[in-house]
């Protein structure tokens, strides 16, 4: 299955236009990307220097910069399309996040507008005011933010996204810490009841890729992200099945399989991830799909 441009990986950032180029691309996009409040930032870089305990390794993180220096890095790389990720971890913090990442949104090009919710007697309210603000793009962490996908105060806003159609990336998976809430069994649950449901789920559900796979197979608005799968980092605690990648393959194929990087908080260099799909060897147009066409077709990006 190789083919040239697959024989390209970019092993240092400086290469990545390289990369989308010999694709014959007009560049990258990236549905998994965060910019944050800078003290909301702050205290999630200090929190992986710690190694906290929803992080449970070292975790240098790579792109310490300011919010400037990390949108000019995106476009030297390529970026054309990039979400601003934030999640909400506790109640009233949400409406907050969602003026700040819709804003930022405004004033940078390439960024999707973002938003996020909790669950919260208020979370109708101002995901419907997101919304209405020209969000295309929702996060949320059920990890971090120790919460049911099924919790009852979440109900309708499920069904307002359902409704309108705009993704919602999911943290579901248990890496690399798991919870109560994360894992294939309460994300299934929640599409059980919300079936329409536009879902990215981030990570490709690591470590449980298999079920995820298969709630990608089921759901026909079910996505996945590709977030620091295949890089060194992540492979050596949670390596995907090699047997899996020929139904990796055709999910990319049918517009399942997306783009993701956790950049700027990823601990390797950016360009790690683009080597990482390239050596999974799954062919040019796999690779065209997941880099730029099933982002593009989702978003409808020109």
């Amino acid at each position: 299955m190789t083919d040239p441009a697959a024989q390209l990986p970019p092993a240092e950032d400086a290469r990545v236009p390289e990369f989308w180029g010999a694709l014959g691309l007009p560049g990258l996009a990236d549905v998994h990307v965060h910019f944050l409040p800078p003290r909301l930032l702050r205290r999630i870089w200090e929190y992986f220097d710690a190694a906290g305990p929803l992080v449970g390794t070292d975790w240098p993180i790579r792109y310490r910069w300011s919010d400037a220096e990390r949108v000019a890095h995106l476009h030297r790389l390529g970026v054309r399309a990039f979400s601003a990720l934030a999640y909400a971890h506790r109640p009233s913090m949400a409406a907050d996040l969602n003026r700040w990442t819709l804003d930022f949104a405004r004033t940078t090009p390439g960024c999707l507008p973002s938003a996020t919710f909790f669950p919260e007697p208020d979370a109708p309210a101002y995901v419907e005011a997101a919304l209405t603000a020209g969000a295309r793009l929702f996060k949320v962490h059920l990890q971090v933010g120790n919460f049911s996908p099924t919790d009852p105060a979440l109900d309708q806003v499920w069904g307002t996204l359902s409704d309108a159609g705009v993704p919602v990336v999911v943290h579901a998976g248990h890496a690399p810490v798991g919870t109560a809430h994360t894992g294939p069994d309460p994300f299934a649950a929640l599409l059980a009841r919300h079936p329409r449901l536009n879902a990215v789920v981030a990570h490709l559900g690591a470590p449980d890729y298999r079920a995820f796979l298969d709630l990608a197979e089921t759901y026909e608005r079910v996505r996945l992200d590709t977030t620091m799968v295949f890089t060194p980092f992540f492979e050596q605690v949670v390596p995907f099945p090699a047997d899996e990648r020929p139904r990796l393959r055709e999910l990319g194929l049918a517009g399942k399989v997306l783009l993701g990087s956790d950049f700027p908080n990823i601990p390797y260099p950016y360009a790690d991830q683009l080597t990482g799909l390239a050596r999974m060897d799954l062919g040019d147009d796999w690779l065209r799909a997941v880099c730029w066409d099933n982002a593009a077709t989702l978003f409808d990006l020109t």
